[in-house]
């Protein structure tokens, strides 16, 4: 069972490789992958360093180019494969099938994976994928109870990954319309929801205003512990409350460490933590916790059991400092 880590930066891809982490997944420094933050990702020179330090230390390396190209400026994802190629990542991470289509047709040897973004979930979806592009992986998106994880394990034709802990939002996986109606940007394009020039902080007194382009989405004490700001995370009041709260989404992270023997019956063959845009020191906490864990599961699969420490810990970096199960353990679809 693979631990895929994220890295935002080649301090981050060290760091999570140090820690235990069996693959690191990233993106170029443009806006072929969903975390086009200043400050973050990769020039090509940059890829190339990782990559061969990726594989100085017998892991892998998977590059992310999971948004869909602009009608007119294809060129710039198909490059981004090129690029892939040429430099030896293990494996691309897209949901496009023109990009699919562009990198199988090719670079048959480069294994492809199926991004998060392309909302596969049953086996009719997977196999027109596979027999289409022949991918080698699919990242399920975080709507699936624990059954049907272990149903779509018996019957699919690729191997699966799934979101072991990271942040959670309602969006349809990657396209944000909440965040697209208050900036006027996708965050297809955008890097992200609430793209960061968006994003403003105002002392009001004893509080601190959150504010997402001209819309006030919370309002908190100045040493209140607060996550990225989202709009579906925010504080509102309503003609019925007028006390602000999360009426649409608290903030609060997945965490599946206690699902990790289930998972692993299931033949899930990777555990993704989510975070490229969260720090290096985010990275290695979570990415020993995991790696312990995994560990710990592996040495014994019968003993195992989710310790206090270990969710302490990633609590500690968790929005809201709270996790939940989230789809995985929801009766309802």
């Amino acid at each position: 069972m693979e631990l895929l880590c994220p890295a935002g930066n080649l301090a981050s891809l060290k760091i999570a490789l140090n820690a235990g982490a069996d693959a690191v997944y990233l993106g170029l420094k443009d806006d072929t992958n969903a975390r086009s933050f200043a400050g973050l990702n990769f020039t090509p020179k940059k890829l190339q360093q990782a990559v061969e330090y990726t594989k100085r230390c017998g892991k892998k390396v998977f590059l992310t180019i999971n948004t869909f190209p602009k009608p007119g400026e294809e060129s710039r994802w198909y490059q981004a494969i090129d690029l892939a190629a040429a430099t030896g990542v293990d494996a691309l991470i897209m949901a496009d099938i023109s990009l699919l289509d562009y990198a199988h047709s090719r670079y048959p040897h480069l294994p492809l994976h199926l991004s998060v973004q392309a909302s596969a979930t049953n086996l009719g979806a997977l196999t027109l994928y596979k027999e289409a592009f022949n991918i080698e992986r699919a990242v399920l998106p975080r709507v699936l109870s624990m059954k049907q994880v272990r149903d779509l394990s018996k019957v699919t034709p690729v191997d699966l990954e799934v979101f072991a802990f990271g942040s959670l939002c309602i969006m349809a996986e990657g396209r944000c319309h909440l965040s697209s109606y208050v900036t006027g940007q996708s965050p297809n394009t955008g890097g992200s929801c609430s793209p960061a020039k968006h994003v403003r902080w105002q002392e009001d007194g004893g509080s601190r205003l959150t504010w997402l382009n001209d819309v006030l989405i919370d309002k908190s004490g100045v040493d209140e512990q607060m996550g990225y700001p989202v709009v579906c995370k925010g504080r509102y009041t309503t003609d019925e409350n007028s006390n602000a709260s999360h009426i649409l989404e608290a903030p609060t992270s997945l965490n599946t460490l206690s699902l990790l023997p289930e998972l692993a019956k299931a033949n899930v063959v990777s555990l993704k933590i989510e975070g490229r845009q969260r720090s290096p020191a985010y990275v290695e906490q979570v990415t020993r916790v995991w790696r312990t864990a995994i560990d710990s599961y592996l040495s014994s699969p019968e003993k195992y059991q989710t310790q206090q420490e270990w969710n302490a810990a990633l609590a500690k970096v968790s929005e809201g400092q709270t996790t939940t199960l989230g789809a995985y353990e929801r009766t309802w679809q």
